[in-house]
């Protein structure tokens, strides 16, 4: 469709974090009719699983994903060890949230190194072993490609050709992608990667604007309409594979939208997406 449906809006907690606590960031989507969230999990510790849970069910929010897991790569096993079993707890957590999704942001090189491949391999590896976890549990992980700049620190999985190769190398089942535009927008294998993925592997889809000039690569991410992203176009693209979830707003903006009155940012969000989405 030429339009998006405005009941598929969803609004990651990101984007109002600097403002709202998640008690707060919960009411403020009920109140403007929003029925999508995607919590974080620092957010979720400081209201308390349970809390959260409950004020979830109580609006009857649809939980779209949540933030984050993966992180995998590390000096040593040990080290590794004692990340794979917090992403076990990430899984346990999502399951009570009842989240579509667990978003893996796979972490980048260790401290010290510059075995990039390497640290590939200790992303697969993780990612085996947390499938023979959630698995059986049926929460399905969905493997976040982060913009190439940041394969250092945060995401040594960069395309959406790297996600679908894990998918392949790993299988389907409980296994996909979440598409975020700010990290993908770029890539001129989009739409074929996008079509390899097809309707199973698409778990999430994440939107905002790419802002040109920006000044900060992690925290100037744009609204929807105020950039170079052609996000009407991405969405129709990732529709025309069948999927029908929800488009949630990710915006980091210490320079903007983190300054600005959070009601005001949720009438934006929810106008931007009906005008650019």
């Amino acid at each position: 469709m030429n339009h998006p449906d405005p009941q598929k809006l969803s609004i990651n907690t990101a984007t109002l974090r600097q403002q709202w606590d998640l008690r707060q960031i919960i009411e403020g989507c009920v109140r403007h009719e929003i029925r999508g969230i995607s919590p974080w999990r620092d957010q979720v510790a400081a209201l308390g699983l349970k809390e959260t849970a409950r004020l979830i069910r109580q609006h009857q929010l649809r939980v779209t994903g949540y933030c984050r897991g993966g992180m995998f790569p590390a000096v040593t096993a040990e080290q590794r060890q004692t990340r794979l079993n917090d992403n076990f707890r990430a899984v346990d957590e999502a399951l009570e949230l009842g989240a579509a999704c667990l978003v893996l942001v796979v972490g980048g090189l260790p401290a010290g190194s510059k075995d990039l491949n390497g640290t590939r391999q200790q992303v697969r590896d993780g990612l085996s072993a947390l499938l023979e976890y959630s698995r059986p549990l049926g929460m399905p992980l969905a493997i976040e490609p982060l913009h190439p700049m940041y394969a250092a620190d945060r995401a040594c999985v960069n395309t959406l050709k790297q996600a679908n190769d894990l998918c392949d190398e790993l299988g389907d089942e409980g296994l996909g992608i979440a598409v975020d535009l700010y990290h993908t927008w770029w890539d001129a294998d989009f739409h074929r990667e996008i079509a390899r993925a097809g309707l199973k592997r698409l778990l999430a889809f994440h939107i905002c604007d790419w802002l040109n000039p920006t000044q900060d690569m992690l925290e100037d991410r744009g609204m929807m309409g105020d950039g170079v992203i052609d996000i009407r176009g991405f969405r129709q693209a990732v529709e025309a594979q069948g999927y029908t979830g929800f488009h949630e707003v990710e915006i980091f903006s210490r320079l903007n939208w983190w300054t600005k009155d959070p009601d005001q940012v949720l009438l934006t969000c929810k106008a931007r997406h009906l005008e650019h989405g």
